[in-house]
């Protein structure tokens, strides 16, 4: 019975004719795959409100609505996940600058409640050539590998470098870990012939970037190996 009610959904879900509850009843499917899943989306919508709420929802949100266990969280929070890549990558710019960098950079760390690291590597004309994120688990600090960032430079060749990273529950002021990555950075960087354009922190009072504030200069003079042979007897 449940297999001929799921081939009925999915036919309507081709011809477009399915409403919010039953949208949410096929995504439910894959993690369910014995059970009838209507009740469990409605649920979903009455706790939550719409689809985007159940989407933007945590895996202990998720999991107190009745017949959501861990498994079925996970897998809608992953469908999250997805959603967001699709919408940051069609609305990503062409190329960074100054001018444009700021919304774009803001929009990839909403709803984020732990801090991350973007590295975008950029060709000549400032066109995004790749996006790298880095995820640490950690709530108050990033804290990378360099081996694990240097692969991704080999890898893509670019031309520069902007890193970004979060404070979501902190200022957008950096911290002493953040004065020292992006030494550390700019050095990888010196070492693999890129530039570092900036490093930009967002925090939950506003923007901070390096080049804005006439740091990136001060950093690279310190810590571009050209620099550090100079000075070397």
């Amino acid at each position: 019975m449940h297999e001929g009610h799921r081939n009925r959904m999915l036919d309507r879900a081709t011809a477009g004719d399915l409403q919010d509850h039953e949208l949410l009843e096929i995504l439910l499917f894959n993690p369910i795959p014995r059970k009838n899943t209507n009740e469990i989306a409605h649920g979903l919508l009455a706790r939550f409100g719409s689809l985007k709420n159940v989407l933007a929802a945590d895996e202990a949100e998720l999991m107190r609505v009745e017949g959501v266990g861990k498994r079925t969280a996970q897998y809608l929070v992953s469908i999250k996940e997805l959603v967001s890549r699709v919408v940051v990558s069609e609305t990503r710019p062409t190329a960074l600058s100054f001018g444009n960098i700021s919304s774009f950079v803001r929009e990839r760390f909403v709803g984020l409640g732990e801090e991350v690291m973007d590295i975008f590597c950029l060709d000549k004309t400032d066109k995004i050539k790749h996006t790298a994120r880095f995820e640490t688990g950690e709530t108050l600090r990033v804290s990378l590998n360099m081996d694990e960032v240097e692969r991704v430079l080999i890898a893509h060749s670019p031309y520069s470098v902007v890193a970004a990273h979060n404070h979501p529950k902190n200022t957008c002021h950096p911290s002493v870990q953040d004065d020292l990555f992006t030494a550390q950075l700019q050095l990888l960087c010196s070492l693999n012939k890129v530039k570092l354009r900036d490093h930009i922190i967002v925090g939950a009072d506003g923007m901070f970037s390096y080049f804005a504030h006439g740091r990136m200069e001060e950093i690279e003079n310190m810590y571009s190996v050209e620099n550090i042979i100079k000075h070397i007897p």
